[in-house]
């Protein structure tokens, strides 16, 4: 196994390992804390789960930066180097009222760019992977959807925008429902861009600079699978970027459009 591959092999290892301390926890009575505001919270499976992912990383790569959430680990993705960004819950909300939308996500970076990640959602036992060469669900190979006209399409506003931008999240709603046949919002964004990967969905838009833990994972996932995905400018999304639309590429212009209906407010 080349060094791709070993990255592409523990990242799945890692998200299966954290996501299982998760779901042990899962619909039960565990205490939620509260961070930067009220809908901003954190649970002990949050910190279990990353120590447990970070401890199976070190295990093969114990020199890599480690980008994550919670704790003290880096909160931004260096540009240059190995490092892994990680997410031990995306979608803690969820979790905390025992909807089992969310998923324990892992993405190898190299010099800033993600060459293999996983999406491990444990508690409906899927995982979604890419490598440098394809995505797959549970093993086998997926790929974004072949929709090409808008009003057949469903898209999903992500990321959370707080109380003081709500005219921004209503003016995503309205930028979707007006454009395309659908719309859903699962409430993590990694669970979203693993569905855009396998053709469940055909486009994820946020106007929001999204965290790298939130969204790195899911991005390669989504390339790997045949999509596209950019910033408002629509240019090649980075970790860094200004927004993030990602689609099954046909109609990516379309969702391009919503998202700068949102930015332009």
């Amino acid at each position: 196994m080349n060094e791709l591959g070993a990255r592409a092999d523990r990242a799945q290892r890692a998200a299966r390992d954290g996501g299982a301390v998760a779901r042990r926890a899962f619909r039960t009575d565990i205490a939620v804390e509260t961070k930067g505001g009220k809908t901003d919270v954190v649970t002990e499976a949050d910190r279990a789960a990353q120590r447990r992912v970070i401890d199976r990383i070190h295990g093969s790569f114990p020199d890599d930066a480690i980008v994550g959430e919670e704790e003290d680990e880096l909160k931004s993705v260096p540009d240059e180097g190995a490092s892994w960004v990680i997410d031990p819950i995306d979608g803690t909300n969820n979790f905390v009222r025992d909807i089992p939308v969310w998923a324990t996500s892992v993405a190898a970076v190299i010099d800033g760019d993600p060459v293999a990640s996983a999406n491990f959602l444990p508690a409906l036992e899927d995982l979604y992977a890419a490598d440098d060469e394809a995505a797959y669900r549970n093993g086998e190979k997926i790929s974004v959807s072949q929709r090409d006209d808008p009003e057949t399409c469903t898209v999903s506003p992500t990321f959370w925008w707080n109380y003081d931008a709500r005219d921004e999240y209503a003016a995503a709603t309205r930028a979707i429902v007006t454009r395309f046949g659908d719309m859903r919002r699962y409430g993590s964004m990694q669970v979203a861009l693993s569905f855009v990967a396998d053709g469940a969905l055909d486009g994820v838009v946020t106007n929001k600079r999204a965290n790298p833990w939130d969204s790195v994972a899911g991005v390669h996932l989504v390339r790997m699978a045949g999509g596209r995905v950019t910033d408002l400018d629509g240019n090649e999304w980075r970790h860094d970027s200004e927004g993030l639309v990602a689609s099954n590429g046909h109609v990516h212009d379309t969702v391009l459009e919503a998202a700068r209906e949102i930015a332009d407010l």
